[in-house]
């Protein structure tokens, strides 16, 4: 099974789950400072635009959800916890338990949860922050453009998601087609066609 899609703000850092606070920053410092000076190198298109605020949008999260031990630790376990519901679901459809669809619908409400708020609502909250503020040179312009690509960001992540996960095999429609040939001809002649 894989954990891809749900953001993981360690590896955006390139940081263990172990990591101390100034390792956070460090990392932060060094990789949004590389991002700044690589943005000031190129030409800015809209699609490079779009991919450089998701980069400083990630980075900014990263640092403002791992650098507090609080916040990392309800993230973290938030994320395991999805992790873990995605895993309970794939079981109880291998198992062919009826508790497939009542795990399916608990995993997809806080996979839905989980993103929005650790993907869009963090990363348009850590652009508010005054250290990332300062580092990523964030302003309100920044994130006017980046709330519609944090919304496509989200969304992908979770088509990603979705695409891997089992889903219990719909059953096709019985359908009767002489019947209904026989309803539509009693119709069309009540009304005179």
């Amino acid at each position: 099974m894989s954990d891809e899609g749900y953001v993981n703000y360690f590896e955006i850092l390139e940081l263990d789950e172990s990591a101390k606070p100034g390792e956070v920053r460090k990392n932060y410092k060094r990789m949004m400072k590389n991002l700044v000076m690589e943005i000031a190198r190129v030409e800015i298109t809209e699609e490079r635009r779009a991919h450089y605020l998701l980069e400083m949008a990630k980075l900014n999260a990263a640092f403002y959800i791992l650098r507090n031990t609080a916040t990392r630790e309800t993230y973290w376990s938030k994320r395991q916890e999805v992790v873990a519901l995605e895993a309970q679901w794939r079981e109880a459809v291998k198992q062919g338990s009826p508790e497939g669809d009542a795990k399916r619908r608990a995993f997809d409400g806080q996979c839905r949860d989980f993103l929005s708020e650790y993907v869009e609502e963090a990363m348009l909250a850590a652009g508010r922050d005054p250290d990332c503020v300062e580092a990523s040179h964030w302003d309100p312009a920044h994130e006017r453009h980046a709330s519609r690509i944090l919304r496509h960001y989200r969304h992908d992540l979770y088509r990603r998601i979705l695409e891997r996960l089992p889903y219990v095999e719909v059953t096709p429609p019985q359908i009767d087609w002489a019947e209904r040939e026989q309803t539509a001809a009693a119709i069309l002649a009540e009304t005179g066609n």
